[in-house]
């Protein structure tokens, strides 16, 4: 049992800290239309300008630079807007740098499995945790090469972010590379290039407390009126008082509208961004702020009801409902999605599925559910498991993150607390322990299903070995090969029983009533005979 990592203690996952609704901007004239694009063009320009100047700021960026970035837009938008382009740009470049981060810590572990890897005799099996050499000499080879490529981007990657220097494409690296691969994308450039200028735009306004309705720059009233503060040099396109301009359209939110309702007619903050999906041809606003993050009940009391283990898989969710006694009860319920086509389509599957646990945890009574806190960022790698593509697209295509924050935020909406828990080990001691067991002729278990056992196992403090000992006395061997349960505190308690040589034997108590009488053998050897052997003496003759 030495070989077994430490286990995280597992813990209530704390609820989310804002809230964003998305509806469609629907109504719209072509003046409107014409507006926003005008707006959003303007402004989009105005930010790649400031992204620019802070990605040129590097390191030496502080708060005087920040502010004289904001003076500067000012005249060509207005004191809001440069405030929300300024803290939008702020956000993008920090969050290059943490991918910039990321990628240092990938190629640093790619760096290190190539050269273990070539440090080995071509051939070499590998042991449990630690793979082998490379399977032939032009395998060898080709690593080799790739890790002299590795090498050269790690350096010119830690040169740079010693540097402060960031790479970002304001619209997205994705669709910019699609630009020199039209008929694979089956686009033309006409059509790539208004893909190309929407996702450029930039029309989003932070929220003030206290002003009108919660947003002086882009308002939407509570009967669902949307008008937005021009900027001053598109001051003529106004329709309204102060440089505004009023929409045809009206907004209803259908998802938490009482709650945007309430937040506005306090005059609370809320923030909008309005963006352009160019292949339906539709205007959408998302309405985002913040909330008070919700107090973690304690984790006795989360429990208090039982729990519901939940494994997360490629195509569906396991479950299993366990009493406050870490006991399975009732059946297993499996809940699926496809994670194929666009993202917009499977995020849709993971609320879906979400929803069904959700709805059948209320059901059952239940106040937690467990859940296994996944990270794959080492376990995805080409150098790890080069050839197992499969099993590479397979971890990949696991929305581990977006589940994590589906779930935390539907799960607060419901009143059900999430209890994150460790990993390691769930998949393989739930089928060596519950699988087999949970089995029937009517109730086929799968690894999945003992996993979602032993995940909510975990989170009730439970071992998550099923054997019992029985008392001292009872066991055959006085010393005892059926080791009695090990307690909360011993380490590796959740260890398989050592395999130990000799024969197995169960000693029955001796006031035990036979349940079944014995059966005489259909076979003559083993017949019992009342009859009884003599030997008689030698008999005398003359």
């Amino acid at each position: 049992m030495g070989g077994l990592r430490t286990l995280a203690a597992p813990f209530v996952v704390s609820g989310p800290s804002g809230v964003a609704v998305r509806t469609r901007l629907g109504q719209l004239t072509g003046a409107d239309e014409k507006v926003l694009r005008r707006v959003g063009a303007h402004l989009g320009a105005l930010a790649g300008r400031d992204l620019k100047a802070r990605c040129h700021d590097g390191l030496e960026h502080d708060a005087g630079a920040w502010a004289v970035r904001k003076r500067e837009l000012t005249p060509h938008s207005s004191a809001r807007w440069a405030g929300s382009i300024t803290k939008a740009t702020h956000d993008q470049w920090a969050l290059a740098r943490r991918g910039q981060f990321a990628h240092i810590r990938s190629l640093e572990a790619g760096v290190r499995m190539i050269a273990h890897r070539l440090s080995l005799p071509v051939g070499s099996k590998g042991a449990k945790k630690a793979p082998g050499g490379y399977r032939s000499r032009r395998e060898w080879h080709a690593k080799a090469r790739r890790l002299h490529v590795l090498e050269d981007r790690l350096t010119r990657e830690r040169a740079d972010r010693e540097a402060g220097v960031v790479h970002v494409v304001r619209g997205g690296k994705r669709l910019a590379r699609t630009r020199h691969q039209l008929p694979a994308a089956r686009l033309t450039e006409s059509q790539w290039r208004e893909h190309w200028e929407a996702q450029r735009w930039f029309m989003q306004a932070d929220g003030e407390s206290g002003k009108q309705f919660g947003n002086e720059t882009l308002r939407i009233s509570p009967d669902g009126e949307a008008s937005i503060r021009l900027p001053n040099p598109l001051k003529e396109l106004a329709n309204a008082p102060h440089g505004r301009y009023v929409l045809t359209g009206r907004i209803t939110f259908a998802h938490r509208g009482q709650e945007w309702a309430d937040r506005i007619e306090a005059n609370r903050a809320v923030a909008y961004r309005i963006d352009y999906d160019v292949a339906r041809g539709r205007w959408y606003v998302t309405a985002s702020w913040q909330t008070p993050v919700s107090r973690t009940i304690p984790m006795a009391a989360a429990l208090a009801h039982g729990v519901i283990g939940v494994d997360m898989n490629a195509d569906h969710h396991a479950a299993w409902r366990l009493d406050a006694h870490g006991n399975p009860t009732g059946s297993p319920r499996r809940f699926f999605y496809d994670l194929t086509g666009t993202a917009t389509h499977r995020d849709a599957q993971v609320r879906h599925a979400l929803t069904r646990l959700l709805r059948w945890a209320k059901a059952c009574g239940v106040k937690a559910i467990a859940v296994e806190d996944l990270d794959f960022t080492a376990e995805k790698t080409r150098e790890k498991h080069g050839r197992k593509k499969q099993f590479r697209h397979l971890v990949s295509g696991m929305p581990t993150g977006r589940l994590r924050a589906r779930l935390t935020s539907m799960a607060d909406a419901t009143g059900i607390a999430v209890i994150a828990v460790d990993p390691a080990y769930t998949s393989k001691w739930g089928a060596q322990h519950w699988q087999k067991p949970l089995t029937s002729t009517t109730r086929t278990t799968t690894r999945h299903d003992a996993a979602s056992i032993a995940i909510g196992r975990r989170a009730q403090g439970h071992p998550l070995r099923r054997r019992t000992a029985p008392p001292r006395a009872h066991q055959s061997d006085v010393h005892g090969h059926r080791t009695a349960q090990a307690g909360p505190e011993a380490p590796g308690r959740e260890g398989p029983r050592p395999r130990l040589p000799g024969p197995r034997t169960r000693s029955v108590p001796p006031d035990a009533e036979r349940t079944r009488a014995t059966r005489t053998p259909n076979t003559v050897r083993d017949v019992r005979s009342e009859q009884q052997w003599v030997q008689d003496s030698l008999l005398l003759t003359d």
